[in-house]
């Protein structure tokens, strides 16, 4: 349940699919091509379920699939999958309040899917014209959860909490001019906001609100 493979470069951690239901997802960035290869072929060989490469650019996961084939790539996400999990009945809606946070999006739809979520995607709904977002209202209610992506100040967010019973999770984005502070400012509106249980993850993490989907489907043993 605790067991782990030494590669020397990386110690992959082959019990967290006994734990928490999920293999290992590994993070693209800083590794080369050959340390992701070895450490996909561990996670493949040591567990059964999906393996995800996440934040890899269209070079790198080509040389990557050439090592280890069977698996597939999805060039918006920049995300890597191998043994994607059959859909369930979840459905998660990932929402965005501008076509600029649509790499945001892209991440957390691409990774929700590969987990076994079903997923719809609304685009541009928001706050600058409120009567985009209140055209969607019901599409949203009927989503198990709701993944809100904004940037600037951050605001669809707690107007999606204000609309919705099922659980809504927050993604800032580094989108907006100077005083938006690379996603800050909606990282703190969101924080704040008055629309009462809804959660936030880290700037432009489409990964951290796809896993905060998964997790709210899995019951105890």
């Amino acid at each position: 349940m605790n067991g782990s493979s030494d590669l020397g470069y990386a110690r992959v951690d082959l019990g967290r699919e006994a734990r928490q239901g999920l293999p290992e997802i590994v993070y693209g960035p800083g590794k080369q091509v050959t340390e992701i290869a070895g450490i996909v072929t561990t996670l493949l060989d040591g567990n059964t379920g999906p393996v995800l490469v996440t934040r890899v650019e269209p070079g790198a996961a080509a040389a990557v699939l050439a090592s280890v084939p069977a698996g597939r790539y999805e060039p918006a996400a920049r995300l890597l999958v191998w043994r994607e999990a059959p859909p369930a009945g979840h459905t998660v809606a990932v929402v965005t309040a501008g076509t600029a946070d649509g790499p945001v999006a892209a991440e957390a739809a691409a990774v929700a899917s590969a987990l076994g979520l079903r997923v719809t995607v609304v685009r541009d709904v928001g706050v600058a014209g409120l009567h985009r977002v209140l055209a969607v209202a019901a599409d949203l209610r009927a989503a198990g959860s709701v993944i809100v992506i904004a940037g600037m100040e951050g605001a669809l967010a707690s107007v999606v909490g204000g609309l919705v019973e099922t659980p809504v999770i927050a993604v800032p984005t580094s989108t907006g001019y100077g005083a938006a502070l690379e996603g800050v400012t909606a990282l703190l509106a969101m924080l704040t906001s008055c629309a009462a249980g809804i959660t936030v993850v880290n700037i432009d993490s489409g990964f951290g609100a796809a896993l905060a989907a998964y997790r709210l489907t899995r019951r105890p043993r």
